[in-house]
């Protein structure tokens, strides 16, 4: 007689580290299938621990896409950034760490690797960035294996290789039930996704500083007849000339923002968007995080 098949699916928490820039916000993304985490050429893009859900035959894994390590930077966003980091290790079932083959291992990465070593589950080295010809420090990272359960080269760009690592993933979780409905692909609030989207285009607009003196919070948001959505934003700064410079001359700064926004929401919910941004000065912003 033929033995019954085990349908026990597996499931898990996998937390994604790695140091500033190494492309955890773009790789949460191409596991989850869809845009969960902004992501910018700048560093630091990603404040908070952002959870991505993926639920295939195999089962469902929670992903957390954490901040990126800048251990050289000493205010005091980068400071809770670390916390909110280490707070992210406590109690997973398994380690992604990110590498960037294309920059040397240096000291954040050294930090990174401290911070991981002593964690007993399973650890995933992911060497990203492997559509790229010119990798010169891609040996450096191989070297490291022998720390890691598994290692993986993928393009998080392009998807290469996602599939065969969120297979690898699944393959290193127990047994265990799903956390949430299968449809669910994160489980952050709709305002906090939108209030990153805003900062996102922030981030992109701005060439300067600015971005890193910001925070936007989402006053509003409410469906209304005919199924409009009304959004009303605050971008939060620390001071008054980088609140003229987001606003712009005439303007201009904010409206472009505000209509980069709406165009992506409008895609994404398939439905008419109305938003407002204001621009308000408020030096102690980092404390509400």
């Amino acid at each position: 007689m033929s033995q019954p098949k085990n349908t026990q699916k597996k499931s898990g928490f996998a937390v994604i580290v790695g140091r500033s820039n190494v492309g955890k916000s773009t790789l949460l993304n191409a596991l989850v299938g869809s845009k969960i985490a902004i992501t910018t050429p700048k560093p630091q893009t990603t404040r908070m621990p952002i959870q991505g859900i993926l639920t295939s035959e195999q089962g469902q894994v929670v992903f957390v896409d954490t901040p990126g390590v800048m251990k050289k930077s000493r205010d005091a966003l980068t400071k809770k950034l670390l916390e909110s980091i280490k707070d992210s290790l406590k109690e997973v079932d398994l380690v992604i760490y990110v590498v960037d083959p294309t920059r040397s291992i240096g000291d954040e990465e050294k930090f990174v690797l401290r911070m991981i070593e002593h964690i007993e589950k399973p650890k995933i080295l992911v060497i990203n960035k492997s559509d790229l010809y010119d990798r010169p420090f891609l040996d450096h990272y191989r070297d490291l294996s022998e720390k890691f359960s598994a290692v993986l080269e993928v393009s998080a760009r392009t998807g290469a290789h996602i599939k065969t690592l969120s297979e690898t993933i699944f393959s290193h979780l127990g047994q265990g039930e799903s956390h949430y409905p299968d449809y669910q692909m994160t489980n952050m609030p709709t305002d906090k996704w939108v209030a990153e989207l805003v900062r996102e285009k922030l981030f992109l607009r701005l060439r300067q500083e600015v971005p890193y003196s910001t925070h936007v919070e989402v006053d509003e948001l409410e469906q209304r007849k005919e199924g409009t959505f009304y959004i009303r934003a605050t971008v939060y700064t620390t001071d008054e000339r980088y609140k003229r410079m987001i606003i712009g001359k005439g303007g201009v700064g904010i409206k472009e923002i505000g209509q980069a926004t709406r165009n992506e929401l409008e895609t994404v919910l398939n439905a008419k968007v109305f938003i407002e941004l204001y621009v308000e000065v408020d030096p102690h912003w980092v404390e509400r995080l």
